[in-house]
């Protein structure tokens, strides 16, 4: 399927993924002019502007065809500058693996911020929502420190809710795209401001 059939399906994000070998065989072998690696994919997409919203893959425990952990950081650290939006883990299922896998993470220096202007836009042009001018002045000022980005949007965002709750609305749902750090920051900062009965 082509952008313009994935747009007419109404498909905005896509998980990129290399596959895995045919049934039957252990190695994987790219056809002819295909891609070996999901870096590869990611960055295709990227060149022809295609401004899907892109996962990755990525593997706590370390991916089965590479020679060491460090390799697969390497790796992993390839598809995040190819253009991934944001990573999926493989299952797993001691959490520490998780856990120890996330500090290699951050120590690799991959980052993925999901308060960053550019993909705040992607999101609401997605849902059709739209980003008051005010914030946006605000945050496209300083876009490219993604810490002060943060910062604006969850005092934005703890605002707002607490206009909502002395509206009396039943309940907030944050999308928290599996990174709840700014969530409870936010939830702090109402709490905070929120008289307790």
């Amino acid at each position: 399927m082509n952008r313009i059939g994935a747009r007419a399906n109404n498909i905005d994000n896509v998980l990129s993924l290399r596959g895995d070998p045919p049934q039957g065989e252990s190695k994987f072998t790219p056809v002819e002019g295909g891609f070996r690696y999901a870096s590869e994919l990611v960055a295709f997409i990227r060149d022809r502007h295609l401004d899907f919203c892109l996962g990755g893959a990525c593997y706590p425990e370390g991916h089965p065809e590479a020679p060491s952990k460090e390799q697969d950081l390497d790796n992993l650290k390839k598809k995040v500058d190819a253009g991934v939006d944001f990573l999926i883990t493989q299952l797993f299922f001691d959490n520490a693996d998780f856990l120890s896998f996330r500090e290699r993470v951050i120590r690799a220096g991959i980052h993925l911020p999901i308060l960053s202007v550019k993909q705040v836009k992607r999101f609401t042009q997605m849902c059709g929502a739209t980003i008051p001018q005010r914030l946006l002045r605000r945050m496209e000022a300083v876009e490219d420190d993604a810490e002060a980005v943060r910062q604006i949007g969850m005092y934005h965002a703890a605002e707002q809710c607490l206009s909502l709750l002395k509206e009396n609305v039943a309940g907030i749902h944050f999308y928290t795209l599996n990174r709840s750090t700014a969530t409870r920051a936010i939830y702090q900062l109402i709490q905070a401001e929120v008289p307790r009965s």
